[in-house]
């Protein structure tokens, strides 16, 4: 039996779905039935209505609908109606939307009903339709509140996050005027003012066109501005039209046509129930604030207020120690005669900015000077103050004449008996920059580098104790001295690790990126004590302390008449040797005696070797022009042994002993001369280069 016959015309009618009482029951809902077997669409009053039809508009089939349904949305539909008659389910829901004559797009929903028979084929639809406009609406805006909170909680979280790592005020600046920051705060300008007596400093603004306010950096805490006003109230104000702001403010006439913002919210910023400054959110295109805004707005400045209160107390903390820092460190250095001294002293960038780190410059008796470099154990206040008391022990035990041993052991015991756990690691040098003799010590330190007239670098073996305080701990106050020789020109350096330690790396590293940029650096001690930090102190992330003394022996070139050269050549260092009769024969070219070179580097070399071979040390070598009376060259090579050397007949088998021979056959005279600790073996070559025996 076909769907059609089942129920009558009148049934259908009395259907419970279409009764005259259901038809109106709910506003904007209406009915349908659709008889699949001969594809009529029946709708009551309400559902003519919902689909904005006319009784003589409608054809009374699906496809009659189309008038008032779009394309996509009726294929749509359509494919949700098939789907649940494939499948055999017997319920279905779908929104879409029907044009009305009015041209508003409305939308509506429909829920149907399949009846089947027996054999569990579909016959009929029954269903409703509405106008769903109101309910998608409020939908709508629920998503859009839920979006706006999730913004809203995204901004706070960020904010949150960047000024989570901000420590000094500089910080916090940079965090709400850095890249993105404006982004961040979900707004399109920013003015930041901190209140300092009776007064408002602005510190600082972000965004186009708010360079103008700070012709008006500083202001009276009067209530002559609105953010002044905010501050002295601690209420916050929310302006919509910045334009209506100069009838209250006149002060403000001349800068509001020249801002290009719509609406601000001006903040008062309270920590600890105290106004300390206040904060100006500006907005483009914006009509009103809504509560969630508003709400936003407070909740970010008192995020602001928290981070600047804590970094204002961490900004007088910083320079309190700071403060006493430097008073711990030497004020001046004194002048010293025959070179230069530069010291330098940087803070890491982390933590208080206060360390252990020091320098000294100590004035000796018989005109020599004391450097030290030394580095007390951690970074804070405690630091600090052990630092000073340990540099003003060791400059007085320096300065009573003792030897660099004994200072370093009476300091290792000065800084024992203190009231710390803290250690110390110290560099100390005696230096006589008339003679060049250096008398060097270390307690746990980076020893020192030397740059030599030549440009090269070395490191020299510089013996070393236990650092001061744990030397003293172990019994062990053992300093040894080592012995250098510093020739005019040549450059000493002393830091503390944190010019060549980087973390994660060996140290080896940053001593040879500090022999690098100390052979590349400028010769005066002050332009190189400033290279060196450019290039290494930045470079390591400057998470420690530095401190640095640059030592150079002024050159000695003699005169134009007279010119000399210096070189110290380290013991078993083959390259030294090499550079130094290279020295030589370049020179003597300078000079205008090539003729004689052979001669003086052959000398030279036979000299160098017996004090490298049979002296504890290095060697320092001389040449120098003696003009009257006669021109001639002569030639020095000074070591530390007392014991002079002895020309000897050596047999025809022996493979030693013939250097001074040599020396003696090249040369017109020869000697041996004491000097100091030490001798000194000279020779000399006539200019001409004609040798003549000598004894």
């Amino acid at each position: 039996m076909a769907a059609a016959e089942r129920d009558s015309p009148e049934q259908r009618r009395r259907s419970p779905l279409t009764g005259p009482g259901e038809r109106l029951a709910l506003n904007g809902m209406g009915s349908f039935e659709w008889d699949l077997g001969d594809g009529t669409l029946v709708l009551d009053e309400a559902g003519m209505t919902v689909f904005d039809l006319e009784p003589d508009g409608f054809d009374g089939t699906p496809e009659g609908l189309g008038v008032r349904i779009p394309p996509e949305d009726g294929v749509r539909l359509g494919e949700t109606v098939v789907a649940v008659l494939d499948s055999g389910g017997e319920t279905y829901g779908a929104y879409f939307t029907v044009h009305r004559r009015d041209g508003r797009d409305q939308w509506t929903h429909t829920q149907g009903r399949v009846l089947r028979d027996a054999d569990g084929r579909a016959y009929r639809i029954v269903g409703i339709v509405r106008d769903a406009t109101a309910e998608l609406a409020q939908a709508t805006q629920l998503r859009k509140l839920e979006s706006a909170r999730a913004q809203q909680s995204t901004i706070v979280q960020r904010t949150t996050d960047a000024l989570s790592r901000a420590v000094t005020v500089d910080d916090v600046t940079a965090a709400l005027t850095g890249a993105g920051a404006l982004e961040r705060l979900g707004a399109d300008g920013l003015a930041l003012g901190l209140v300092e007596g009776g007064t408002m400093k602005m510190i600082a603004m972000s965004g186009e066109s708010l360079e103008i306010l700070g012709e008006r950096s500083t202001t009276r805490m009067d209530g002559s501005l609105p953010l002044s006003q905010t501050v002295l109230t601690r209420k916050a104000r929310f302006v919509t039209s910045l334009a209506a702001l100069g009838e209250e403010f006149p002060l403000l006439r001349d800068y509001l046509g020249r801002i290009r913002y719509d609406a601000a919210a001006y903040l008062p910023l309270i920590a600890q129930a105290r106004a300390i400054g206040g904060l100006v959110l500006f907005y483009r295109r914006r009509t009103d604030f809504s509560p969630e805004e508003r709400n936003l707005c407070l909740g970010l400045a008192g995020i602001v207020a928290q981070s600047l209160q804590r970094a204002l107390l961490f900004d007088q903390e910083r320079e309190f120690a700071t403060g006493l820092q430097a008073a711990m460190l030497p004020r001046r250095i004194p002048e010293i005669t025959g070179g230069e001294i530069a010291v330098r002293y940087h803070a890491a960038w982390s933590g208080r900015e206060v360390g252990g780190d020091w320098y000294d410059v100590i004035s000796l008796p018989r005109d020599r000077v004391g450097i030290v470099v030394g580095d007390v154990q951690g970074h804070d206040t405690h630091a600090a103050a052990i630092m000073g008391q340990l540099r003003i022990a060791l400059r007085a035990y320096a300065g009573e004449g003792h030897s660099p041993s004994t200072v370093l052991a009476r300091a290792s015991r000065f800084l024992a008996e203190l009231d710390t756990e803290r250690f110390a690691t110290c560099m100390y040098a005696q230096v006589d920059l008339e003679s060049g003799s250096v008398r060097a010590v270390r307690a746990g330190h980076l020893g020192p580098l030397i740059r030599h007239t030549d440009g090269r670098t070395g490191w020299p073996n510089v013996r070393g104790g236990l650092p001061l305080g744990v030397a003293t701990l172990f019994a062990q106050e053992e300093f040894p001295e080592t012995r250098l020789d510093l020739v005019p020109g040549e450059t000493l350096v002393l830091c503390t690790d944190g010019l060549v330690e980087e973390p994660g790396t060996a140290i080896t590293q940053g001593m040879e990126a500090l022999a690098h940029a100390v052979r590349s650096g400028p010769q005066g001690a002050g332009a190189l004590a400033d290279h060196l930090l450019d290039r290494l102190w930045e470079r390591w992330g400057s998470g420690d302390d530095v401190a640095l003394l640059v030592l150079r022996r002024a050159p000695d070139p003699g005169t134009h008449r007279a010119p000399r050269i210096h070189q110290y050549v380290h013991q078993a260092d083959p390259e030294g040797l090499s550079e130094a009769r290279h020295a030589l024969r370049h020179a003597l070219r300078d000079w205008g005696m090539p003729e004689i070179a052979d001669d003086v580097e052959l000398a030279a070399g036979e000299l160098l070797v017996n004090a490298l071979l049979h002296t504890d040390g290095g060697a320092v070598l001389t040449m120098e022009v003696l003009p009257e009376p006669v021109r001639r060259i002569r030639l020095w090579v000074k070591d530390r042994s007392s014991v002079w050397p002895r020309r000897r007949t050596p047999g025809e088998a022996a493979t030693t002993g013939r250097g001074l021979l040599l020396v003696d056959a090249l040369a017109t005279h020869w000697g041996v001369e004491s000097r100091g600790d030490g001798k000194a073996v000279w020779c000399e070559f006539d200019a001409g280069g004609s040798p003549r025996s000598a004894g």
